[in-house]
């Protein structure tokens, strides 16, 4: 029997997706089909911007350490200014010194994800799919951007076996990779985790989450110090960092906030350390103050997961989080935090008074 043809047409094109200027997936279509542009002005100040940077760190960063130390203010204004997007990976690289790293290991990398394996290897596999699945670059199964994650995340497995893999790593390597090579992205990784400039973060992943336990006991201290009425609120509705800012330090952001905001953070994050994280922490808090404090528990762990956007917008929250001083407070309470679980350690560069 001849099987009914359904159908003679053939398929038409596929629709081109819908990108931001990240590679994210657009949610929803603007009104009128209309994207909102940007202007000829913020082309040409973007431009100027990228002029001043280029001639900062020079040819491949050639000039960077020379520029650092003969005006480290300038460094911190621009880059609290937000570093341009076309530079950002190459800066990332220098001020994280994954660089340095890189040049002093050559080969490692390609041992590590060729040659050796890992028991954490199903695990890496079986979150990949987690990671930024609403990016143009990780969403095919097994497709390039997958395959350069899992392949960062079995090799820092492997040259960290004390760490291995935890899950929220993969948003951390997820970010680099879009905007740096492998093996670049990992250097960077274990930059960051070993505390090549700051304080090392393998902490924040080892068995108990160690580093996870100080920093929102530090948080809860300064948001009673600092927001004394809303810190009262949360005791009353027993309301604990732990449900709602756990994702802000093993991810740095970069989980569920928009990518815009979390890029600017990083860019501090990688230059000035973890206190920005509690800053923008407190920001966000001090923004959405007077409406916090009227919600029951149930609306307010809503809302301390889902922020609204205006509060989201980096140009009024970071200058808000630049002004809060946290340093002094921090170093205090990680020794009042190290002398509550019996521990005798010095303050590490991180958190000390310099803001």
């Amino acid at each position: 029997m001849e099987k009914k043809r359904t159908d003679d047409s053939e398929p038409g094109p596929v629709p081109p997706l819908r990108l931001d200027r990240f590679g994210f997936l657009k949610q929803e279509p603007s009104p009128d089909g209309l994207t909102k542009g940007r202007s000829a002005f913020e082309y040409e100040r973007e431009e100027r911007r990228v002029r001043k940077w280029r001639k900062m760190i020079g040819v491949g960063g050639s000039d960077w350490k020379y520029y650092l130390r003969r005006k480290p203010h300038v460094v911190k204004r621009r880059i609290r200014k937000g570093i341009p997007d076309c530079l950002r990976g190459l800066v990332w690289q220098l001020i994280s010194g994954s660089r340095d790293l890189l040049l002093m290991n050559p080969g490692v990398y390609e041992q590590l994800v060729i040659y050796e394996t890992s028991a954490s290897e199903l695990d890496i596999i079986r979150d990949i799919s987690r990671t930024f699945p609403s990016h143009v670059f990780f969403q095919q199964r097994h497709g390039p951007g997958q395959r350069s994650l899992y392949n960062v995340l079995k090799a820092y497995s492997v040259f960290d076996r004390d760490v291995g893999y935890v899950q929220g790593m993969g948003f951390l390597a997820g970010l680099l990779l879009l905007y740096m090579s492998e093996e670049d992205a990992f250097w960077l990784l274990v930059a960051l985790l070993k505390g090549a400039v700051h304080a090392p973060m393998e902490g924040l992943y080892q068995v108990g989450l160690p580093l996870v336990q100080q920093y929102l006991f530090q948080f809860d201290q300064l948001v009673r110090e600092q927001l004394p009425k809303l810190g009262e609120h949360f005791t009353q509705e027993m309301i604990n960092p732990s449900m709602y800012a756990s994702q802000w330090f093993i991810t740095v952001f970069s989980y569920s906030f928009p990518f815009h905001l979390a890029l600017r953070i990083w860019d501090v994050f990688l230059y000035e350390g973890v206190k920005i994280v509690f800053k923008v922490g407190l920001a966000l808090l001090k923004y959405c103050h007077d409406d916090l404090v009227k919600l029951p528990f149930e609306k307010l762990i809503h809302a301390l997961r889902n922020f609204p956007e205006d509060a989201m917008d980096p140009d009024t929250l970071l200058p808000m989080a630049y002004s809060i001083k946290v340093s002094r407070c921090l170093e205090e309470l990680k020794q009042e935090y190290d002398k509550k679980n019996g521990k005798n350690i010095q303050p590490t560069e991180d958190e000390k008074p310099a803001e």
